[in-house]
């Protein structure tokens, strides 16, 4: 099976399109990956974003389309209300199957995106997808709420025109997911460590790796949420790898 990340470039191969391949491949899934900006930053510090042409980004995806019958994508760092139109317009034309990851901010702090752009994940991609799965944060600009508590992060689901997976990484390790307004609570044990850096990329690349073994969606979220929570407890280097 073949599945496609559209993300951006973390040079320190910890996040984004390195970070999706090398989940993939974990998995047991083929990766292709779109490129929509490079970054300067490692698992410590943020420096910098150097985007790509929304026609450089089409020509990508346009390219990978012509060779592969991809069905599975993710998408990441999207960085402006235009690339997000395009990538909405490429998943209608070639009846995509997106998991969203709404990457906003760098986990090692600096902003990935050129404004706010939750209004127009909200208008263009979110409708067209199958799952977003933003951290509290990246939800409370979705939904337009603050989430204080449980009872927040399932209202935000609710208000999310797109079937959510909330990650508790920051809510006492309580994670909410809402699939056709079925909701699921599950809640972690939140790891001392600083292997944390992509853990938001590694968790929607590995949804995607598993719907693309055949997995139904929320066996696919439960499976990335164990394949996640054993990198951040086994990894080395400040990110989600395993340990050698």
């Amino acid at each position: 099976m073949i599945v496609m990340s559209i993300a951006g470039v973390d040079p320190s191969g910890g996040a984004g399109i390195f970070a999706d391949l090398k989940t993939f491949q974990a998995i047991g899934a083929y990766g292709t990956g779109i490129v929509t900006a490079l970054t300067s930053q490692n698992p410590y510090e943020f420096f910098s974003t150097q985007p790509v042409s929304p026609e450089y980004i089409e020509e990508q995806i346009d390219s990978v389309m012509d060779a592969y019958d991809v069905e599975f994508i993710k998408t990441g760092m999207l960085y402006s209300p235009e690339i997000i139109k395009l990538v909405a317009e490429k998943v209608k034309e070639y009846d995509l199957k997106a998991v969203v990851d709404p990457v906003m901010v760098a986990t090692s702090g600096g902003n990935l995106t050129k404004e706010d752009i939750a209004d127009a994940f909200n208008k263009y991609l979110l409708p067209k997808s199958i799952l977003t799965t933003p951290n509290i944060s990246e939800a409370e600009k979705l939904s337009g709420i603050n989430i204080n508590n449980k009872e927040d992060a399932i209202k935000a689901t609710e208000l999310i025109d797109c079937n959510c997976f909330i990650t508790g990484g920051h809510l006492d390790g309580i994670n909410v997911i809402n699939i056709n307004n079925e909701i699921t609570v599950k809640k972690q044990d939140l790891i001392e460590t600083e292997n944390l850096h992509g853990s938001g990329c590694n968790l929607s690349s590995a949804i995607t790796a598993y719907l693309a073994k055949e997995n139904s969606l929320i066996d696919s979220c439960f499976k990335a949420m164990d394949y996640v929570y054993d990198g951040i407890k086994n990894g080395n280097y400040g990110t989600l790898i395993a340990k050698i």
